[in-house]
This record gives structure tokens, sequence and C-alpha cells, in this order.
């Protein structure tokens, strides 16, 4: 059996114990334990601590956040040279294989989620023993499985289409070759059915930073409801988000990205990160508990005196002078989305910074929203730095209500209107851009929109290709193959499901 396969379908029988959320939690991740289904789920603390376990394949899905950009309009691979980050320039050219590593990694990743989560849910009665533990809580914390294995399954659904779905109990290397690939219709209802039973379940706030809550449910509902033009579904479930005035945009954009900005009043849902853990492994760059996304993006070389406050990192990701282009004058977000180093040590000459122009698809600019800051890393600094990734804001649950108060059934375009303006009103400190627009002209207003306020955060691909626009935005885009990525080979191998159409 394919030890790497094993890896896919789950450490069955490793549990590992470390957090998912640094603002609730820390322990150390090397301590694991060595369990058996008879053994294990005997306390509430059992219960609790696997839970924890469950969150943790968020954090190592970091490049979906990088890909979601690079694959689009918004950036460029970058990096030293046309053979470095090799996985991203072949996502970015659109020279993709079946052989794509970080592809392959992020497969792996995802299924470690759904397993992990299958694994507590099959065990929600009773323990394999057939003992029944109950606890105050127990409900609301099953919400929060529920919860995460709708976003795992969301992942593989708009990154690969038809996959594999299973969620009766662990899927072991014994079911290999009984693996099939669900039609995506299938894999959209289990998320639903997920979903709805984490919004039953899970409470509006949560004491812990991080903990998934009845409104992340609901904006993630929402968001599946988008890609699957299911309008009328999508605005009942973010509406009563809305109302709740639960939320409020923060009116410094830049500030969100702060790391005295994470969980803010803005937050639905954030992946948190953190630099307290000694883990660091360049076997596994992406499996510990700190952003190894933000080295990515950062400036290489950076220098300059104790009060200039960015690190060096590795000039990937780079941020496009198309995505620049697209931003009015007076727009802040453009500042901190499409950062100009140029423009910035211009306006600083106190801090004396020199730096290395990127050698390879050098646009000039650079990912402020997520560029690395000294102290905000420890241990091996490349791999444990501490932003979380901001997944689910106020700002977009604005936005996919307007979509889809716009394109329901009965379109309300005053209130589509309304909200794309509240999200363009903070955007210019003022009231004299709004969008007066209706049908498809504010239809397309909100669509560019959402490539404004999310540029970088990792959606844009996956706009592009729900909304049909990819094949006219994308160079190197081909309708038809390039909506979805490929099938890791050796799963393919493994198993014997069939691989995406082109690929």
């Amino acid at each position: 059996m394919n030890k790497r396969y094993i890896k896919l379908i789950g450490l069955v029988m490793l549990i590992t114990t470390f957090t998912g959320c640094k603002k609730w939690i820390e322990s150390n991740p090397h301590d694991r334990f060595v369990v058996t289904d008879l053994d294990y789920l005997k306390s509430e603390s059992d219960y609790r601590t696997m839970a924890v376990s469950v969150y943790s394949p968020l954090q190592w899905l970091n490049q979906v956040v990088v890909i979601g950009d690079i694959a689009s309009d918004n950036s460029v691979a970058g990096g030293e040279s046309a053979s470095d980050v090799l996985p991203l320039q072949q996502i970015d050219d659109f020279t993709l294989t079946s052989t794509n590593s970080t592809l392959y990694d992020l497969w792996q990743v995802a299924y470690e989620g759904v397993n992990r989560s299958n694994y507590l849910i099959q065990y929600k009665e009773k323990n394999k023993a057939g003992e029944t533990v109950d606890f105050n809580g127990k409900d609301a914390l099953y919400g929060e499985i529920y919860f995460l294995r709708a976003y795992y399954y969301f992942t593989l659904v708009k990154m690969w289409g038809d996959v594999p779905l299973f969620t009766n109990g662990r899927f072991d290397n014994n079911d290999a070759k009984s693996l099939k690939r669900a039609p995506k219709a299938e894999v959209y209802a289990q998320i639903e059915t997920d979903l709805k039973a984490a919004i039953a379940a899970l409470p509006v706030n949560q004491d812990q930073k991080g903990r998934v809550t009845k409104y992340a449910a609901q904006a993630l509902l929402g968001k599946v409801y988008l890609y699957e033009n299911k309008f009328n579904d999508a605005d009942a479930v973010l509406e009563p988000i809305i109302t709740s005035n639960a939320f409020s945009l923060v009116s410094d954009y830049a500030s969100i990205y702060l790391a005295a900005g994470e969980n803010g009043p803005e937050s639905v849902f954030e992946i948190q990160y953190t630099n307290g853990s000694p883990y660091y492994n360049w076997g596994g760059a992406t499996r510990g508990q700190g952003n190894y996304a933000v080295q990515q993006n950062g400036i290489r070389g950076i220098n300059g005196s104790a009060a200039m406050p960015y690190a060096a990192g590795w000039s990937t990701n780079l941020p496009t002078q198309n995505l620049a282009a697209a931003y009015a004058a007076g727009d802040q977000r453009k500042a901190i989305t499409a950062f100009d180093i140029e423009a910035y040590k211009t306006a600083h000459p106190e801090y004396g910074i020199t730096y290395q122009v990127a050698p390879y698809k050098n646009t000039g600019l650079y990912n402020g929203k997520y560029l690395p800051r000294k102290g905000e890393t420890s241990g091996q600094v490349e791999l444990n730095y501490l932003n979380n990734f901001r997944v689910l804001r106020y700002a977009e649950v604005l936005l996919m209500a307007a979509e889809a108060n716009n394109r329901s059934t009965t379109p309300n375009d005053l209130k589509a209107q309304d909200y794309l303006n509240r999200v363009r009103a903070r955007a210019f400190g003022d009231d004299t851009h709004k969008v007066t627009a209706a049908g498809n002209t504010l239809k397309q207003a909100i669509w560019d929109e959402r490539r404004l306020e999310l540029a970088m955060d990792g959606d844009r691909f996956f706009d592009l290709v729900r909304t049909g626009q990819a094949a006219t935005k994308l160079t190197g885009f081909v309708a038809g193959k390039h909506e979805v990525f490929p099938i890791p080979q050796e799963e393919i191998n493994v198993t014997g499901i069939p691989q995406n159409t082109g690929y």
C-alpha cells in the first residue's frame, strides 16, 4: 500500500492534539497519543481534545489562499526564477499537471480533515465500547465538527469538482479500491446538510476566539449557495447575519490585517495561526501552527532601521499591475492590497530601506495584507508567522447578500445597492461613490467589488470560475478544463478514480 495514500486517508490511530486556534488553546504539537477506538473517547476531555485536532488541517490549507490569487489575474507566482516554487509557476501559467506537488498536498490535507471529522461524528452517540458520554455543550461542539467537515469538502469540490464523498466513519487503506468520485451536486448536498446541522447547534458567540459560531456557519452556507446559484437560499441565510447587528465594518481597512486586528468586529471566521509553538519542519513546511504563506509574500532582502516594521521574505504571490489599476483614486484598499515598496520607501526615508527587486515576473508590488513583520515569528522564522487568514469577513457577507438579492428570482436591487454601497463607503470614506445601476450592470459591479475587497484573500480564481468570467479574464485558461485542477496522479494510481477532463 502506498504510504502517501495512507496519509490521505487519515492518521487513523495517531491523533495529534495540537491547536487549530492560538486564541483559545495552546499545547505542544509533538504531544501525540497512540489510541484505539476502544480506549479513547471515554470522557468529555477526550471529545474536546479530539475536536481540537479537527481544526488543525485548516492551518495546513494555507496554499489554497495563495492559489486563489495566483491562478487569477490578481497575482503572479514571482520568486527567484522560472524554476522557483515550480508548482505555483505551473498554476500561474496554466501548465499544471497531475504531478503538481502543492495540489497533492492540499488534496491530502483536505481529506485528513474529512477523516478526523468523520471519526468524531461516528462516535457522537456512543463510543466504540458502546458507552454514552454526555456533557454540557456536546451538541454545540459537534456543530463545530459539522462546520469543519463542510469546510473541507467545500475546499475539495471547488478545486476538483467531483470528488470522493464518504461520511460514515473514517476511510482506511483497505477501502482504497472502492473509492469513487461523487458528482459535485452530491458533495454540495452533503455540505448543505452539515452546515444546517452546524447552524442548529452552534451559539452566536464563543468564549474562545477562533471557534466556529452560528454566524460563521450561516456565512459559509450562504457562500456555498452562491456557488450553486441558489440565490434565494443565500439571501435567506445571509440576511439574519446582517440584521443581527453583531458585526461592523472597520473604518481603517488596512488595520484588519494587523495582528491587533485579528478576530475583530468585522471577523466572521478566521483560520488561527500562532508563533508560540516551537514546531517547524522543512520536510512538512505547511504542517506547523505558523502561517507559511506569510514568508512567501515577503520582500526579498528588505532591510532598514530598527523602526522599519517589515521582515524579509521570498517575493512570491506578487499582486499584478492589472489589479492595482482596478482601484479608483481614493480607494484606501489599494495601498495595503497592492503594496508599492518604492512608494513606501520614498514616503519613509527615515527607515533607510534597501531590498532586492523580485527577480522573476517582477510587478513592483507585494501582498501587504500578509507581509512578514518583525516580531511576529519565532523559532524557524520562515515557517512560524502568527498571522491569521481572514476567511469570512462581514464585508464579504454584505457583498454575498448583495449578489443574492440582485440574482434572486424576485430581485431586490435597492437592497443589493445598499449592501454594496456600505462596502464602498468604507473603501472611500464617503458616500459619493455609490453605485446606482440595476440588473446585469449591478451584478457586474458587485462582482468587480468582490475583486477589490477580497483581493489577495484567495477568492478571485474561484469567483471567476463560478461566475463564468474565467475564460475571458485569464490568459491561458482553457474552458472545459481549467475550471478545476487535476486529480493528483498518485491518488489515481492507488484508487483508480478517473482524472478530470483535459489532464
